[in-house]
């Protein structure tokens, strides 16, 4: 059974000029880590930028249905 881990990783990098923007690089172990492709979605929050990759609608939901069952915790939260 094969059960992902969840850690967190903290690198600094530099704001860089980008014509009349400016941009950070993203290192290859974090880009293929969080699967961000070319178009992503930015939010605030409070002094934080969440960079998100966009997913279609219930993207992933079979991979995380069967970790649930792998993890016991696909239990019905309603009485049939």
């Amino acid at each position: 059974m094969s059960i992902a881990c969840n850690y967190i990783v903290t690198m600094k990098t530099k704001i860089i000029k980008i014509g009349n923007s400016k941009g950070i690089r993203i290192p290859k172990a974090i880009l293929e880590q969080t699967e961000l492709d070319e178009v992503v979605e930015l939010e605030i929050l409070e002094d934080h930028i969440i960079i998100r990759p966009i997913r279609k609608s219930r993207q992933g939901w079979n991979k995380a249905f069967k970790k649930m069952g792998e993890c016991k915790d696909d239990q019905l939260l309603v009485g049939s």
